[in-house]
């Protein structure tokens, strides 16, 4: 592989550096709420795209790393916000943000890191960048309600399922991207793909993480297997179980969803896996994985190609 000028490592420091010495509230709780979350750390995928996508598009490597840190700034808002609404007790492996400080003080902290990357993104950027990064936090919102809505329906479809992705997740993973390519001021056509190939990215990682939910440990989830379950969210697994599912098994999910017996969770995702559920999990994500890598044909050989591919081929590794 071609790898950039800045490893994903060292990207992800300069990230972190940026993140824990540039956000400051009047507030001392606000930083402090805020600072804790960003201290729990992360994947940073968001960000990483931003520059990868500025420098194909021929920025120089790590140059915008202020825009990237923005996009990441912008997720930390949703989760703080998204434990709030979901009742989440941990995340990344640590308190979620409301367990310390309640949620009142979660859901502003959450509204006043909005409003200052809103005040810098619109006072150092030119447009469309804060057009686009207003209508995705709409997009993000309006995914929320949808996932709301779609709680223990466990009639939920497929298509019904990508909608809230594209929306909650995805969203983000496109704007980081076409943000960069705009900020390297890339061509019509390669602004496309790279937008093209953020939204159909942020799809795979959020089934992976879907995926995850139920296959990986706590200790690497930062949160407790099957906690999506637990939350009543109707995630791809279950979606695709159902398809192959007997009266019996929908009869059980309906129950568990009703009576929120948490001893039931394992004996969910075993009947998740004995239909087919994870396995076709995994076909969805390498199916959208590589629609992201097809994605990036226009770019030809251009600089940080190699490097997306990768971040790509990386979601279809089996866990």
């Amino acid at each position: 592989m071609i790898e950039s000028a800045l490893t994903q490592d060292a990207q992800g420091s300069l990230i972190g550096e940026f993140l824990r010495t540039q956000f400051t509230a009047d507030n001392p709780l606000v930083t402090e709420a805020v600072r804790r979350m960003i201290a729990a750390g992360g994947k940073r995928i968001r960000p990483r795209l931003t520059l990868l996508a500025a420098e194909a598009s021929g920025a120089a490597t790590g140059e915008h790393l202020e825009l990237a840190a923005y996009m990441e700034l912008i997720h930390v808002a949703t989760l703080i916000h998204d434990d709030v609404v979901d009742r989440a007790d941990t995340r990344r492996g640590v308190n979620a943000t409301a367990i310390d400080f309640g949620n009142r003080i979660s859901v502003l902290a959450g509204d006043y890191l909005f409003a200052w990357i809103f005040r810098n993104v619109t006072a150092r950027y030119p447009a469309p960048i804060p057009h686009i990064l207003s209508a995705t936090l709409a997009d993000i919102c309006d995914g929320e309600v949808l996932q709301l809505r779609a709680l223990a329906n466990i009639a939920l479809t497929l298509p019904d399922y990508i909608e809230i992705v594209l929306k909650k997740t995805a969203s983000l993973f496109a704007a980081s991207a076409e943000c960069g390519a705009i900020m390297g001021a890339a061509p019509p056509e390669h602004r496309k793909a790279l937008r093209d190939f953020g939204r159909d990215y942020g799809v795979a990682f959020q089934m992976k993480d879907d995926l995850l939910d139920m296959t990986a440990d706590q200790g690497s989830l930062g949160k407790p297997v099957g906690n999506d379950l637990r939350e009543r969210k109707v995630t791809i697994p279950l979606i695709l179980a159902l398809r192959r599912a007997d009266g019996e098994f929908r009869a059980e999910v309906e129950r568990f969803y009703a009576r929120g017996d948490d001893r039931a969770t394992s004996r969910i995702i075993d009947g998740i896996a004995r239909r087919g559920g994870l396995q076709a999990t995994r076909d969805q994500i390498a199916h959208y994985a590589q629609r992201a890598k097809l994605s990036l044909a226009p770019l030809a050989k251009a600089p940080a190609k190699d490097a997306l591919l990768e971040l790509a081929g990386a979601l279809i590794e089996e866990h």
